[in-house]
């Protein structure tokens, strides 16, 4: 029997897993306790998508636990065994905000879950592939340093230096920077990841995303296309932090991040990869320009204002080079542009109460 056990199953990315992945393994294997509801109110509950997921894969099976609760997580790893032939870490404290709030939980949430994610793994399942949902947070703001300059709609990379043709690569540097308290844990959880696989051989890979976006996100204010196209149709009030709103943000769908952990999952190298996973040159753009292509799409107009204070440790440009993951799995390929991704969102939130 194959298994894929999947975190964070209601969540965005681990959804889009679930789907993905239903007609290529015996079960799926769905963790979540719908933690997010706590982080960001029941505007944000997941409910709505495990119940979905319960209803349209008959191969699906949800377990209602929390990643930090060892004892259960040992039973479901004992339970499985050696048929989990892959594991998609997908469950997270997403939120600088609330990080700062409650630094424990996150901690406890994004780096001891996947500590014991990672251990379970070691201890009953070691042949299985283990992909992470990282976050180019764990770069903090040395982006930030990069000669970036000012256009009508965006900051942009000046056109010298090395980043200036496909982007950030892996080798930007952790250190000597902000990260927010979110992006420290993310840090914690990343450099487990990639230890495990070094140390114990696993075939481990962390996937360094930009901004993850699609039609299967649990909104939360200021949080991604999905906040963004909300307030596109319901009106409601937006605010831009800072850099004038031209930051950038290269956008990738879940879609095609899921397939990333497919092929990666098909050609495993073990050692502890880190790829960057967004959209990279191929879909890219401002807070500006993302509030031009909502209001193009709902043909409304947003309601948004601009606050001159930036969130700490924000970066002003950051559009993923992706290169290194293509040369390595040359068949993998964008799906989702930005056009269509928004035309998606759009089309799913207006019939998804709440949004």
């Amino acid at each position: 029997m194959k298994v894929a056990l999947i975190t964070g199953a209601g969540g965005l990315i681990g959804s889009e897993a679930v789907a993905f992945f239903t007609d290529k393994f015996d079960v799926l294997v769905g963790i979540d306790n719908n933690i997010r509801s706590y982080f960001f109110g029941e505007q944000a509950s997941t409910d709505w998508n495990r119940m979905r997921l319960q209803a349209d894969f008959a191969n699906y099976r949800h377990y209602a636990v929390d990643i930090r609760d060892l004892a259960v997580l040992t039973a479901i790893f004992q339970e499985y065994g050696t048929g989990i032939g892959l594991v998609v870490h997908a469950a997270v404290q997403p939120s600088h905000d609330w990080a700062a709030c409650e630094p424990l939980t996150d901690f406890s949430v994004n780096a001891t879950g996947t500590l014991n994610m990672l251990e379970m793994t070691h201890q009953y399942a070691p042949e299985a592939v283990f992909v992470f949902t990282s976050t180019n947070k764990v770069d903090g703001d040395n982006p930030n340093a990069l000669p970036l300059v000012e256009l009508a709609t965006r900051w942009e990379i000046d056109p010298s230096p090395p980043y200036s043709e496909r982007g950030i690569d892996e080798q930007m540097s952790i250190d000597h920077t902000t990260h927010s308290i979110m992006g420290a844990s993310k840090v914690a959880a990343a450099i487990l990841v990639q230890e495990y696989g070094r140390y114990f051989n696993l075939k481990t890979a962390v996937f360094r995303g930009g901004c993850l976006t699609g039609p299967r996100h649990s909104g939360a204010q200021q949080h991604g296309f999905l906040s963004l196209m909300k307030c596109a149709i319901t009106g409601q009030h937006y605010t831009i932090f800072g850099y004038k709103g031209k930051q950038v943000r290269d956008n990738i769908h879940a879609y095609d991040l899921v397939n990333m952990f497919w092929h990666f999952y098909q050609q495993p190298r073990a050692g502890g990869r880190v790829y960057n996973a967004g959209g990279g040159r191929f879909t890219n753009c401002s807070m500006q320009e993302a509030i031009a292509l909502c209001e193009t799409s709902t043909d409304n107009k947003m309601n948004y204002s601009y606050a001159d204070q930036n969130r700490m440790g924000d970066h002003i440009w950051y559009v993923s080079d992706v290169s290194r993951f293509a040369e390595h799995y040359p068949a993998w390929q964008f799906s989702y542009d930005l056009t269509s991704t928004l035309i998606q969102i759009f089309n799913e939130s207006r019939h998804r109460q709440p949004v």
